[in-house]
């Protein structure tokens, strides 16, 4: 299991121990989810200005927002959930790259004072939003919506993050 974090922003100072808590939410969100151990995945923290720009230009979205998930592959079928023959395609050695997860952590202040909660828990949620939207969750629908919220609640309570 490989989780690369990398704080590219200045906004929000003394995220030490955010980024910790993301690795261990990255890892624990893996585990829960079947993926294969050798999986690869990376969390970049931005500001809104760069958040801004990403979201503009592979969304069309011209504002900032919380969190993107960019995946490196397609699901092979429509469930979300990693399969077999996703996890067939690639070398055990290597195994498969999931994925990119950009979080704007000057999003996530104001998120965390709006719900009234920390900075980890929301930069916690955050991470587990983006990771299974790399493995093909979503919420367009509301039944979509509703398996989504169940897994991002049941991970973050098996690591007593909860509300």
């Amino acid at each position: 299991m490989q989780i690369f974090v990398n704080n590219i922003q200045e906004a929000v100072a003394g995220t030490e121990a955010v980024e910790e808590l993301t690795l261990k939410v990255i890892r624990a969100a893996m585990e829960q989810e079947g993926v294969n151990p050798a999986a690869e995945v990376s969390v970049v923290f931005v500001d809104d200005a760069y958040i801004h720009r990403l979201n503009r230009e592979y969304r069309g979205v011209d504002r900032p927002t919380d969190v993107l998930s960019f995946a490196m592959q397609e699901m092979v079928d429509e469930e979300p959930a990693i399969n077999e023959d996703f996890q067939a395609e690639f070398d055990e050695d290597e195994g498969p790259l999931l994925g990119d997860i950009i979080i704007s952590l000057e999003t996530a202040v104001r998120q965390a004072k709006e719900y009234n909660h920390t900075l980890e828990r929301e930069v916690a949620f955050l991470a587990v939003h983006g990771f299974l939207h790399l493995l093909g969750y979503d919420h367009m629908e509301e039944a979509e919506t509703r398996v989504m919220r169940l897994r991002e609640e049941a991970i973050l309570a098996g690591l007593e993050l909860t509300r």
